[in-house]
């Protein structure tokens, strides 16, 4: 299904743009802060900027700033960690421009922790063999910068936000591009928006399972968008979920993250008896590559028959873990758990997704004038593992790219023409329950597409999926609901036959079979 509007809509205003970003998280405010100021730029975000992936983010950022450090030691670290799949161009790119992109956000004044000397403190985390991990705030390293940012952006004269917009689709001039404009829902309106460039940056999919660290925006939007306007996909069965989600006996929306930096600073895993478990099954211990250390959770959760073990940290004052983590300290309290005096219940939940729309180191996609940054792009840094930390260095490095690509690329004497709203056939207005189906998804794949999979448990889950999305092809609204859904599952089917069309274990993806 090329849209997944339907019927003739009332289109309520168009406005033009040189350049749309969709997703004001740090990859969209980086790649807006590097769009020439000559050029109009609006970035639009489905909420406010505090609800993203990018605000959430507790570990920092992870580059080749420390005296004793190189960018071949990153190099070498990202590419164990990404099971020889990463694309080793990509990682070059990555670990020799992030440290100067590390100093563009110390002359911008993101408040990174220093130590008594006055230098960057850097921590290690999981898979480096270095530290080399930047951090703000303690555990608020994604806030801190997005907060720097976006006020910067909100000062540039050429640079407008679009704030609680949905972006709906992508429209084009034609199979394979040229990108004409998008079809947004703003303020219970349609309207158009005409640009000749889209730089996609929405973050993950994390809706499409029961339990995730992501905000219940990650619905995927961008990458369903870009899949009906042509784009190709890479890699979207490498799912990587986070060993320590806070295990919590009550259903939230969100899973809060303990962030990796608790086991950097020697947070041990352990069982129900208190033993740890970790010994053995990787020369790294707790600091293990993700999926070494998930599986090994889940396996451990199996055998002792619980859902959850335990992280302890009790070994540190508890003055320096309320220093060093204060988002987790207080939260783990308003929970009532000491993390200087208690274990905490964790668990894994999905966090990354490693996958999404393929470019080139220019942020580019198949889609002539259509870009794609963060984690709704598939760059091949990540390759089947995320290595921790390399997330948000992706998003400045890979954001720079892409606006200095469209600086240089984009005819600034000529106005993109107002693009023409295709002509979607109408679809009925179905008697569906749009939350039944996205927890029946979810539920789905938390069953079957989860940290250990199987043939058939895939394909029992596919089934449902696309028995789903058939459903929702038969009908329409023009609801954020429908939208929303609709996205989810077609995002959902596309992880689960990748999943299936890889038949070895590696990385992120663990086939049991």
């Amino acid at each position: 299904m090329r849209y997944v509007f339907s019927g003739d809509l009332k289109i309520q205003k168009t406005s033009r743009y040189d350049v749309l970003i969709v997703g004001a998280g740090l990859a969209g405010l980086y790649t807006a802060l590097h769009v020439s100021p000559d050029l109009k730029c609006a970035v639009l975000s489905k909420e406010g900027i505090d609800i993203s992936n990018s605000w959430l983010a507790q570990g920092g950022i992870a580059a080749a700033v420390a005296k004793d450090d190189r960018p071949r030691f990153h190099y070498q670290d990202t590419l164990v960690a990404g099971a020889g799949l990463c694309d080793k161009k990509a990682v070059q790119v990555l670990v020799d421009e992030g440290p100067g992109d590390i100093h563009t956000l110390m002359s911008l004044h993101v408040p990174f922790d220093l130590d008594e000397e006055g230098d960057l403190q850097i921590t290690r985390e999981g898979g480096h063999n270095r530290n080399r991990v930047v951090h703000a705030g303690g555990d608020a390293t994604g806030r801190e910068t997005v907060k720097v940012l976006a006020a910067l952006a909100g000062q540039r004269p050429n640079i407008s936000f679009l704030e609680h917009t949905f972006f709906v689709d992508i429209l084009t001039g034609g199979p394979g591009g040229p990108v004409t404009g998008a079809l947004i829902f703003r303020d219970g309106a349609f309207e158009l928006v005409s640009t000749r460039k889209i730089v996609i940056c929405t973050g993950g999919i994390g809706q499409v399972y029961l339990h995730s660290t992501n905000p219940a925006v990650a619905t995927g939007d961008g990458i369903a968008a870009a899949m009906r306007a042509g784009a190709k996909l890479r890699n979207m069965e490498f799912i990587q979920f986070h060993p320590t989600g806070l295990w919590s006996p009550h259903p939230e929306d969100r899973a809060f993250l303990i962030s990796e930096a608790v086991r950097g600073e020697g947070g041990l895993l352990k069982n129900k008896d208190g033993t740890r478990f970790m010994v053995g099954v990787h020369e790294l211990c707790e600091l293990a590559p993700r999926d070494i250390v998930a599986r090994a959770i889940v396996r451990e959760m199996a055998k002792t028959g619980t859902d959850h073990v335990f992280l302890d940290i009790t070994s540190k004052p508890e003055q320096a873990l309320a220093a060093r983590f204060p988002t987790i300290y207080n939260e783990c309290l308003r929970r009532g758990i000491n993390i200087a005096r208690d274990y905490i219940p964790v668990f894994p939940v999905q966090h990354y997704l490693m996958g999404g729309i393929q470019t080139d180191l220019n942020g580019m996609t198949n889609i002539s004038g259509l870009y794609a940054c963060g984690e709704a792009a598939y760059t091949g840094v990540h390759g089947a593992n995320r290595l921790a930390s390399n997330s948000m260095l992706e998003c400045l490095v890979f954001g720079r790219r892409a606006a200095m690509h469209i600086d240089k690329n984009i005819e600034r004497e000529q106005s993109a023409p107002l693009p023409v709203l295709p002509q979607a056939a109408p679809r009925q207005a179905g008697n569906l329950d749009y939350k039944a189906l996205r927890r029946k998804i979810q539920v789905t794949m938390n069953d079957y597409g989860y940290v250990i999979r199987t043939k058939a448990g895939l394909t029992e889950a596919l089934a449902v999926v696309s028995g789903i999305l058939e459903q929702l092809r038969q009908c329409c609204d023009n609801s954020k609901e429908y939208y929303e859904v609709y996205n989810v599952a077609l995002v959902a089917q596309s992880i689960l036959e990748a999943a299936l069309a890889r038949r070895e274990s590696v990385g992120a993806h663990y086939r049991e079979d």
